[in-house]
Formats: C-alpha cells, sequence, structure tokens
C-alpha cells in the first residue's frame, strides 16, 4: 500500500460497520473515515451522491462568479449567454450515466440551472407595474431553448444503459448496475438503484410494464426512447 495513503473507508449503510477500527501495519496507522475524494470524486461511507453533487453544484457556482462581470452591461448576445450557460450547467453533469438520484436532488440540480440562468437573463420590467422583477420558470424556458439539466442526465443515462443492458451478466458494470445483492435486506425503504430509473423512466414514455433490458436489444426502439425521454416531464 502506498505509504502516502493513510486512510480507509468502509462502504456500507449499517453506520457502526467499521467504527473505531484504525488498521496499523508496521509503522503506519489508518484512520477510517466517512467520506473523502477519489479520482475528484466525492465517495461517501453511505454510498450516497449527495455530497458529490453538492461539491458539483459549488463548483458550479463558483463558475459563475468567474464570468459575472461580463453581464453587468448587458452587452452579452444570445448566442455568447449560451455558450456560458453551457460552460457552466453541463460541466456539473460529467459522469451522469452512472448517477441515481432522487426527486429531491434532482430538483437541486433544477434550482441551481434556473438560478444561473436567472442572473445570466437577467431581470425583466414588468409592462403593468413598471418593476424590474425575475424571471418566471416558463419564461427561462422560452429564453433556453436546450434541454434543462435533468433530460440530458436522463437521457445520457439511458445511452450508457443500453451499453450495460448488451454486455450480460457476466461483465461486471452489468452485475454493479443491474446485478441484485445478495444476503438479507436492511431494515427501512429500499433504496432507489440504479435501473429503478431507468424503468420508471421507460415506463413514463408508454412503454408500460416490459423490462428495459428487453426493450434494450431493440436498437431502432430504444433509440426512440433516448429522443423522447428528452421531452419528459420534469419537477
Amino acid at each position: 500500500m502506498d505509504a502516502d495513503k493513510t486512510k480507509y473507508m468502509v462502504m456500507s449503510r449499517d453506520q457502526n460497520a467499521g467504527r473505531s477500527h484504525d488498521i496499523k501495519t508496521d509503522n503506519s496507522s489508518f484512520e477510517m473515515v466517512e467520506e473523502f475524494k477519489y479520482l475528484g470524486t466525492a465517495l461517501t461511507n453511505q454510498n450516497s451522491i449527495e455530497e458529490e453533487i453538492k461539491s458539483r453544484l459549488k463548483s458550479g457556482s463558483a463558475c459563475y462568479q468567474s464570468v459575472r462581470n461580463r453581464y453587468v452591461y448587458q452587452f452579452a448576445t444570445q448566442k455568447f449567454k449560451d455558450y456560458d450557460i453551457q460552460t457552466i450547467i453541463l460541466p456539473v453533469l460529467y459522469g451522469c450515466e452512472t448517477w441515481s438520484l432522487t426527486l429531491r436532488e434532482e430538483r437541486r440540480l433544477r434550482v441551481f440551472e434556473n438560478r444561473v440562468l436567472r442572473r445570466i437573463f437577467g431581470p425583466r420590467r414588468d409592462e403593468v407595474t413598471r418593476e424590474w422583477r425575475k424571471l418566471h420558470n416558463e419564461e427561462l424556458i422560452d429564453l433556453y431553448s436546450s434541454p434543462n439539466n435533468v433530460r440530458v442526465k436522463k437521457s445520457r443515462r439511458m445511452r450508457w444503459a443500453v451499453h450495460v443492458a448488451r454486455k450480460g451478466e457476466r461483465r461486471d458494470v452489468y452485475r454493479i448496475l443491474v446485478g441484485k445483492s445478495k444476503g438479507k435486506s436492511p431494515l427501512g425503504r429500499t433504496r432507489r438503484r440504479w435501473d429503478d430509473n431507468i424503468n420508471t423512466d421507460v415506463q413514463k414514455m408508454g412503454s408500460g410494464c416490459m423490462d428495459w433490458i428487453d426493450l434494450a436489444q431493440d436498437r431502432d426502439r430504444w433509440r426512440a426512447l433516448v429522443n423522447a425521454v428528452m421531452n419528459l416531464r420534469v419537477p
């Protein structure tokens, strides 16, 4: 083990797993931690994406702050604004193909996107009161014609899903994202899995209860679903 590594983490839904069990070997001691960064991604002992989402949104906000002065004098063209918006928002979705998000986390992504759009497009003067006000969500949709970040995330996840489905059960990526864990399930509500999100999106697009893995074998039909998911209603 690299001498520079001084910490380790146990990933389990059991909060007591590995607690107070620091590892000692030779003259080195390895402290157990609840979260750390690995290859730029925040990992937690609860295997939750929430902390990583927070980190991404924080970085996205910092990115906006670095270009905010461009919009002080309202000289930026629509094309220029669209470019900046994609530069700020799309990097937040890096690696989103494997995310399994709750509705709360998806809403957090939408709130971030709308906040950035409002800051870049600026306020609008009310025709009746002649006072400046913030843009409504419907007005933001008209101004920014590209798909919102939740739809982009769903589309990317489905594009990745078709590759996972065709790899088969023997491949590690299939077993990790689709395979069922062995042993007794822990108490409490079952955590939403990655393929649960795929099934939910497929059902919303009118494909009934047909399993998504079977659907993915039909290339033309799955391609149509990937395109259709961009028009799904999102919270």
